[in-house]
């Protein structure tokens, strides 16, 4: 995601949706007004997850919203965020 998404409270706002919906991954800065997350969870609350965070909360500004598929890992057991990967 890209826009006005640092210093808004995005990231809480992408882990709180991401809670509601019952998916697991992961929410990061990756560099200025970059922020770049990994879900896993059923299709259609992806879907639902990936149209909130392309509106965001009070305050952002998204420009861009990127999807890359592919298949689950497995891997998370939560959502969380992370400062590296």
């Amino acid at each position: 995601m890209h826009g006005r998404v640092q210093g808004v409270g995005f990231r809480a706002f992408v882990v709180e949706n991401a809670h509601r919906l019952g998916l697991v991954g992961w929410v990061r800065n990756v560099g200025w007004n970059q922020v770049e997350a990994v879900a896993e969870g059923e299709r259609s609350l992806l879907d639902q997850w990936i149209q909130a965070a392309g509106t965001g909360p009070r305050g952002s500004r998204v420009e861009d919203v990127r999807v890359e598929w592919e298949e689950p890992t497995g891997e998370f057991t939560c959502f969380e965020v992370t400062f590296t990967h």
